[in-house]
């Protein structure tokens, strides 16, 4: 996972943070939808996060490259990780009665090296109020375990949850016109077409 108060491109013209958080795992998924169907018995989990709900505006699918919208890295982030809760509900509709599920996890505040190229204002801010009370990477990780094993969620697809606990997105993450248009838009990204 990426954050980064800049705004930065990858060499292919693509946000970096979008790329990062959203348009990989969107392509790895795509390319091997096929093969991960055929397995029956497969589950995907994205590493999404709460911050899908910094993206209050929702995503702007004519502006993926933050070109004409003012850009700030919550902003950002949120936007990337709306567009991969978006494309979650697409895929778990083209996984339906596979045996194949997919599903996204918020992994909580995590004692990890994230945000710490941006600066010192915001490194800052970060040890003094993130972590602090930052879990350490183990908790994530059995929670991810949880959800990759457990019987409890054999067969659930196309859910959010909050470490093992289901929640329901915000609004704009729901959004099914917004779904349908990011899915062209990845295809097109991603060179899929």
């Amino acid at each position: 996972m990426s954050i980064t108060q800049k705004k930065r491109f990858t060499p292919d013209d693509i946000k970096e943070v979008f790329q990062v958080n959203y348009l990989a795992s969107f392509i790895i998924n795509h390319r091997l939808k096929e093969k991960l169907k055929q397995q029956k018995n497969t589950r995907i989990i994205l590493v999404n996060s709460e911050g899908h709900r910094f993206a209050i505006a929702g995503l702007k699918t004519d502006d993926l490259c933050w070109k004409r919208q003012h850009y700030t890295g919550l902003k950002g982030y949120g936007s990337a990780k709306t567009a991969q809760l978006l494309s979650m509900f697409k895929f778990s509709l083209y996984f339906q009665n596979s045996g194949t599920t997919i599903n996204a996890m918020h992994p909580g505040d995590v004692k990890t090296g994230m945000g710490e190229n941006n600066g010192r204002i915001y490194k800052f801010f970060k040890h003094l109020l993130i972590n602090p009370t930052a879990k350490t990477p183990l908790v994530s990780a059995q929670a991810l375990y949880y959800l990759g094993v457990s019987e409890d969620v054999k067969g659930i697809s196309g859910k959010f949850f909050n470490f093992t606990t289901e929640e329901i997105p915000a609004p704009h993450a729901l959004d099914q016109i917004a779904a349908e248009k990011l899915w062209q838009k990845s295809l097109e990204m991603g060179g899929l077409q």
